[in-house]
């Protein structure tokens, strides 16, 4: 009788256990879906339409040269579209997409890791750009001017400049927040873009909506 209810209750547990794993099964579904209805090219995308144009000649211009393009700031409220536009810029690049964040680059050992790992082309993703610190931003400087980045080891007299040079590549900042961003910082970004609210009366190319 006693093994019996160990049984039963062995049995209820991997019942309980199995549809516990079709749920997560279904969750990780309904997220693929999801992420398959965010637009994937500029034709796809909806609203900010002087934005869309705007990014569709720079992209055809870089191309043009065979070059990396101009450095990309998006700036507004939430929910816009700030981060399916970097996944755009990246898809119509035919590149490699990383994303980070600003609270995540917390020591300059992050940003020359992150930068040297970038290949040629990559487009590089920062969230929360104004939310980077002051000590590790300046590393981004040479980064986005010169592709290379200077890291200093030691200090006083014994400090020394260790240059590393990186492969070219676009960075695409995101900020809600965009007077928290220093001056270098903003002036190094070629192209800076406000997305505001898609009102009703805005012409669109599509059924108006937004994207996180």
């Amino acid at each position: 009788m006693f093994l019996k209810k160990i049984k039963l209750k062995e049995r209820i547990f991997k019942n309980w256990l199995a549809k516990k794993h079709k749920k997560v099964l279904k969750d990780s579904d309904n997220n693929d879906y999801v992420n398959d209805l965010r637009p994937k090219i500029l034709k796809e995308y909806v609203g900010q339409i002087k934005v869309v144009d705007s990014l569709r000649t720079a992209i055809k211009a870089s191309e043009a040269r065979n070059e990396a393009m101009e450095h990309v700031l998006f700036h507004g409220p939430p929910g816009l579209g700030k981060t399916t536009l970097a996944h755009v810029i990246s898809k119509e690049k035919k590149s490699n997409l990383v994303v980070t964040s600003g609270p995540s680059l917390e020591k300059p050992a992050d940003i020359v890791g992150l930068l040297s790992n970038l290949s040629e082309g990559d487009v590089l993703f920062i969230d929360e750009i104004h939310r980077i610190s002051k000590g590790v931003e300046e590393y981004f400087y040479s980064a986005m001017e010169d592709f290379k980045v200077d890291f200093i080891t030691g200090s006083g007299t014994f400090a020394k400049t260790l240059t590393f040079p990186i492969n070219k590549f676009t960075l695409v900042g995101a900020t809600t927040r965009v007077g928290m961003l220093s001056s270098p910082l903003r002036d190094r970004f070629g192209l800076t873009y406000h997305l505001s609210l898609i009102h009703i009366s805005e012409p669109t190319r599509r059924t108006p909506i937004s994207y996180a």
